[in-house]
């Protein structure tokens, strides 16, 4: 398990765009299974949408794949403060199935499914209760700075 200190250690977001607050299971070069705690206090919230607010489904990929990194950095045994980070460089067959509102709490769950020189390709999912609500593969390019 990794509290909010460690994964800090392992991504270079802040508030108000660091989406993970603890990792529950971590195997590298395998999976991560980490959650967001979506509350009302959310920034978002005040525009998406005042009236009925939903989680932006394009932060709920952004935290697949910052979950993604975390795996992707452990692995590796490499930090952003050691000069690498892990760069978002695309996401194939998103799909979204319910909405994530204030009170839930968002698992997220990566598994690598290949490496190839410095490219990751994750199977991430999302889901709250229980029930998927987003799922995706995504890629992420390791660079160091």
């Amino acid at each position: 398990m990794m509290l909010i200190e460690d994964v800090k250690e392992y991504l270079p977001q802040r508030y108000p765009f660091l989406l993970i607050d603890r990792v529950l299971e971590l195997e590298p070069n395998k999976y991560i299974k980490a959650y967001k705690n979506v509350t009302t206090n959310e920034e978002f919230f005040q525009g998406h949408f005042p009236n009925k607010p939903i989680m932006p489904g394009v932060l709920i990929i952004e935290a697949m794949a910052q979950a993604s990194g975390v795996l992707g950095f452990k692995s590796q045994e490499k930090k952003p403060r050691d000069g690498y980070l892990y760069y978002f460089v695309g996401a194939d067959k998103v799909r979204f199935k319910k909405p994530v509102v204030p009170g839930d709490q968002l698992i997220l769950e990566a598994e690598i499914l290949a490496v190839k020189r410095g490219i990751y390709k994750f199977q991430c999912k999302a889901s709250v209760d229980g029930k998927l609500v987003s799922e995706a593969l995504i890629l992420c390019a390791e660079r160091q700075e």
